[in-house]
């Protein structure tokens, strides 16, 4: 039987720990118990690990033999336009489980104005869905969640293959242009809020050096638009 993974929050020397609601979901739900064995991941490495003592908001392992180092996600950037925190939620779980490196959520246009003015306060829960995706998924590292950012601060990243999902581009598809630039080896995906990126924007886009495409006639909602171009993504990078 599969061993349940946990992230370290914590690593020095050989313990590891877990901290705040990350440790009380393994003692309260799972009620975990000291000498119950682990996969544990300590920078980037899966050791096996074994419950030393259980406090208030803590779980200490002590780190056994490394049971192997695997390969870090693709790097890929998952610019994502805030849009209902339910379904944004869902969108930033699924793509943690396929493998996207960092998300930045982005006050775009069109975002809702209420959105946007509570998303700072949403990003440490976003961030424990992810290390939760994570762990579920077999990671050995959580995505980077950066703090909400205005547009124009975040479509210019370095030098880099950069494309933007658009619903009013009509010949070049994700594939298309993936398959054109295989060699690739980092990649920015932008994904627009709901109602889509405005012209401005995409004019912004434009001049910045981003490559617009579809994934075809059909319109999508943003969380499903997310997991579509994540998964052809990873399929090239991969």
């Amino acid at each position: 039987m599969t061993r349940r993974r946990w992230i370290a929050d914590e690593v020095a020397g050989n313990t590891a720990s877990m901290t705040g609601p990350h440790a009380d979901h393994l003692t309260r739900v799972l009620r975990a118990r000291v000498g119950q064995e682990f996969d544990v991941v300590a920078n980037g490495v899966v050791h096996s690990g074994r419950v030393m003592t259980i406090g208030e908001h803590r779980v200490e392992f002590e780190l056994g033999q490394a049971i192997r180092s695997e390969a870090a996600p693709a790097d890929l950037t998952l610019l994502l336009a805030i849009f209902k925190f339910d379904r944004m939620e869902w969108a930033i779980e699924k793509a943690t489980e396929l493998g996207v490196a960092r998300m930045i959520p982005v006050i775009a246009h069109r975002t809702d104005t209420h959105l946007a003015a509570a998303a700072q306060k949403r990003i440490e829960r976003w961030r424990r869905i992810a290390v939760q995706a994570s762990e579920q998924s077999r990671r050995v590292a959580v995505p980077e969640i950066a703090l909400p950012t205005k547009l124009w601060d975040a479509i210019r990243p370095a030098d880099s293959m950069k494309i933007v999902l658009s619903e009013t581009e009509e010949q070049a598809s994700l594939g298309e242009i993936l398959t054109e630039h295989e060699n690739s080896k980092q990649l920015f995906l932008a994904i627009g809020p709901e109602g889509g990126w405005t012209q401005a924007e995409l004019d912004l886009f434009q001049k910045e050096g981003w490559i617009s495409v579809s994934l075809g006639p059909t319109i999508l909602r943003a969380e499903t638009a997310t997991i579509a171009v994540v998964a052809i993504a990873m399929s090239h990078l991969a």
